[in-house]
């Protein structure tokens, strides 16, 4: 139950739009109501109110007291449906998309800027090619080339009994085989092409909204002038030669609109006349804030085209290698052939890497444009390819037997090889952009993205090797693979094996980190008691048991502030342990445990124990992965806890791989913005945006795509927000010191409530300046007493990062933000009517 609202000085009508944060809320708990009303969106994000306020805007005098309460639920955006559950699949696409945004501010250096986008792009096409060789080498290599060559495994799984190479049938020919399960891996492609095109079409297709309240466009650059895409903060841009007008400067058309003058120039800065709001400087648009930042269907249909045929041309590799071997060895027709098309894929290949590297993002305005017809037909020119060398393997080579298995070893090792040169490569750029202006609270000194891009290769190459061991566990029955044990000797590719060996080494790593933190939290809890008990005054009535809680509650949350330390032992030991696993498997030629046949009895029990437990442990890794999913599927509960995981990985728009999940931020921006300028206009009254946790990202975004016009009537309040702690640490270049400080000089006012208690929110450390007072509020107690009181005659609960709006300081600063906004201007009622494209205030599905 929210606290008694203190009365508002006055100053007419007064909206609070209430944002949630992850994990969902429903609007009744938002609302504190159980009579809950829709008034615009659909089932998939929302505005509500209680339904006597349905017609506040008609009753003003009812709400002196106090502002309409209104809840925009979006928990829908990411655990709505079962499919969600396939998203599962795309985990190291999205990780590898976080890493494009993590980008150290350009701070003039357009070049670097670009070419960190163009290598993060890279490292996200290795991942499309990594996931499409690993399904190869399941139905190809595993299934097909080995088990259906073999009698023994083949009787075993009566199914593969048509491909047997023992009873002679029109399938059992090795070419015939391998073209049959090719299926396998281009049905994988086509899925996530499917999931993505499907995702694009209800995310990045939807338009913003267009009319008097769209944000509004920049103007173009002078012509000889190519816009940089990749950059982040808007003064990268400003530094930009050859502009007509000043970046600041932008084409209100919606205003001009509005007051029947036409289209006009209007300066990205406040206005001097709202109250108590002095002239401030000119802010230069953020990158958050530009017309086309939440609107990258462009980018998103060109990426998903060429990674959708990098897939298709990864399995035509793999049947053209494996059939062009065979026809070296053989004169005739069929080695010109093989050679042709061999030529043919690595052509395609070239015009895939030319389309991933051309370009990044457009944001300076909605980008419309289509691409070209080459590029919009590279999927259908890479599958017809891949047919054409299907039936190229199915021709009919009486002499042809499969023995061994498929060159895996130098795919696999040239795709690790590839992944640690362009994160070393990464690491250099993020280093050189960092380093003319270091921030000491940056994540890594800057080199969070390349962390974080090699934690996606990691996690793929998890996902890869745990079903490639799975299936030859499954296949050659008790036998370990590689190690030549009796049964069928079903083996996926020696480098899978030595990465399986490599984990239970990186697990004993991160041992002592783990163990280090442990003892700092115990010790930090110790040295925090003191300041606990002097917090509450409670030296009459200590209590031993109580201030412990309250301050391990304390130590626990700072463990967040140590997540770069862990971040970067888990990255630089899977960096290194993947060289090593490449030196190994190169060098030796056979698994671990058989590597070390000849040397110290200890030595080679070691290598045979870390292979058999790693092998194990990547398997079990997989079968729980596909039960978490199966589980998702069927439990809605659990697909609001997958969610969670998305509400913070999916915020971003997907700029480095288009099979990642979608951006609910593309909808939900659009829809605060739009909801935020509607009020204004149709009431003239104020409004405070209350955005709690990822809420409140999502309202600083919000916030900063308003009309500066419309900013001059919105507060902000921010509470649990991880905008500094975790945003402005590994998203510096959109949420850096600048940045934030920005937004505050842009917005008419902000306010900050955190808990020492909160593991998420904190301090946004926006200091005082030109008169406006310090957007941090003092820190909330938590519990909001210390022991029994007669307000409080139970024991009050540590909230951490949950139920702020109960303490009795939110009702406070809402109020104090309502009292410094300018007083509601008198405004005529609009009539609903058609704004852009077909909007009629309900939010776009």
């Amino acid at each position: 139950m929210s606290p008694a609202t203190p009365a508002p000085k006055g100053g007419g009508a007064a909206l609070e739009l209430l944002v949630h944060g992850v994990g969902g809320a429903t609007p009744q708990s938002m609302l504190d109501d159980p009579r809950t009303v829709r008034i615009t969106g659909d089932r998939t994000a929302a505005m509500h109110r209680r339904a006597e306020d349905l017609d506040a805007e008609d009753h003003p005098e009812r709400y002196a007291a106090g502002p309409v309460r209104e809840a925009y639920c979006w928990s829908n955006l990411t655990s709505g449906d079962g499919a969600r559950a396939l998203w599962l699949l795309l985990l190291p696409f999205m990780v590898a998309n976080l890493a494009h945004w993590m980008r150290p501010p350009s701070q003039g250096r357009p070049g670097l800027a670009r070419l960190y986008g163009v290598l993060v792009r890279l490292v996200a096409l290795t991942l499309t090619v990594l996931l499409t060789a690993a399904a190869c080498e399941v139905a190809l290599d595993l299934t097909a080339w080995q088990c259906a060559a073999s009698t023994g495994c083949a009787d075993d799984h009566s199914w593969l009994g048509f491909l047997s190479a023992g009873r002679g049938g029109w399938w059992s020919l090795p070419g015939r085989r391998l073209a049959l399960a090719a299926l396998v891996p281009a049905l994988l492609v086509g899925l996530l092409w499917y999931l993505s095109n499907r995702t694009w079409s209800a995310y990045e297709a939807q338009r913003p909204p267009t009319g008097y309240d769209d944000p509004v466009e920049e103007p173009r650059p002078a012509p000889g002038h190519r816009p940089h895409p990749d950059l982040g903060a808007a003064p990268d841009l400003g530094a930009a030669p050859g502009l007509d007008a000043p970046p600041s400067l932008r084409v209100d058309r919606g205003t001009a609109r509005g007051l029947g003058t036409g289209p006009r120039l209007q300066a990205d800065t406040e206005p001097a006349d709202h109250g108590e709001r002095a002239p401030g400087p000119v802010e230069p648009r953020p990158a958050l804030g530009r017309p086309g930042f939440w609107y990258g269907r462009r980018l998103v249909a060109r990426l998903r085209a060429a990674h959708t045929a990098a897939g298709f041309l990864t399995v035509a590799a793999a049947l053209a290698t494996a059939t062009a071997r065979y026809d070296a060895t053989v004169p005739g027709a069929g080695a010109v052939l093989g050679r042709a098309l061999q030529a043919a894929v690595a052509a395609l290949a070239v015009l895939v890497l030319s389309v991933v590297c051309r370009r990044g993002r457009s944001e300076r305005r909605l980008d419309l444009r289509v691409e070209r017809a080459l590029v919009s037909r590279l999927p259908g020119l890479s599958l017809a390819l891949l047919a054409l060398t299907a039936l190229y393997a199915g021709w009919s080579r009486p002499g042809w037997e499969s023995g061994g298995s498929l060159p895996g070893d130098a795919v696999f090792g040239a795709l690790t090889l590839v992944q640690g040169g362009l994160v070393v490569a990464l690491g250099a750029v993020a280093l050189l952009l960092q380093r003319p202006r270091r921030d000491p609270r940056t994540a890594l000194r800057g080199l969070g993205g390349p962390a974080v891009a090699m934690l996606a290769c990691a996690l793929a190459g998890v996902m890869s090797g745990g079903v490639a061991q799975r299936v030859a566990d499954w296949l050659d029955g008790p036998a370990t693979p590689g190690m030549g044990d009796a049964g069928p000797r079903i083996a996926p590719p020696v480098l899978l094996s030595w990465q399986a060996s490599v984990i239970p080494v990186l697990l004993l790593l991160l041992l002592a980190p783990a163990v280090l933190l442990a003892v700092r939290t115990v010790l930090a809890a110790e040295r925090l008691r003191p300041q606990v008990e002097a917090d509450y005054d409670a030296a009459d009535e200590r209590d031993p048991v109580r201030t412990g809680q309250i301050a391990t509650g304390r130590a626990r949350a700072s463990l967040t502030d140590s997540a770069p330390v862990l971040v970067g032992v888990v990255s630089g030991a899977t960096l290194l342990l993947g060289a090593a696993s490449v030196a190994g498997a190169w060098a030796s030629g056979n698994v671990p445990g058989r590597a070390f046949d000849g040397a110290h009895p200890a030595v080679a029990s070691l290598a045979s124990v870390t292979q058999a437990v790693g092998s194990w442990m990547i398997g079990f890794g997989f079968l729980l992965f596909v039960t978490w999913g199966r589980r998702a599927y069927k439990d809605a509960s659990a697909r609001r806890t997958i969610g969670i995981l998305w509400d913070v990985g999916t915020f971003w728009p997907r700029a480095a791989h288009p099979f990642a999940p979608p951006c609910y931020a593309e909808r939900a921006v659009p829809d605060l913005t739009w909801r935020m300028s509607s009020w204004t206009r149709s009431t003239g009254g104020r409004l405070v945006i209350s955005g709690h946790s990822q809420g409140s990202v999502l309202a600083a975004a919000a916030v900063w795509q308003l009309p500066p016009a419309t900013r001059g009537r919105v507060a902000l309040l921010t509470y649990g927000s991880p905008l500094e702690r975790l945003y402005g640490r590994w998203f510096p270049a959109y949420f850096g010191p600048e940045a934030l400080r920005g937004l505050n000089r842009t917005v008419h006012c902000w306010s900050n409530l955190y808990r020492a208690t909160d593991p998420i929110g904190g301090p946004v450390r926006v200091p005082a300046e030109g008169g406006r007072p310090t957007v941090d509020a003092a820190v909330l107690l938590d519990p909001v007493v210390y022991g029994r009181t007669r307000r409080h005659p139970l024991p009050e609960p540590i909230l951490g990062h949950s139920d702020y709006q109960a303490d009795p300081a939110f009702a406070e600063r809402r109020t104090d933000l309502l009292d410094r906004l300018p007083p509601a201007l008198p405004h005529q009622r609009e009539p609903d009517t058609q704004i852009g494209q077909g909007s009629s205030g309900r939010s776009s599905g």
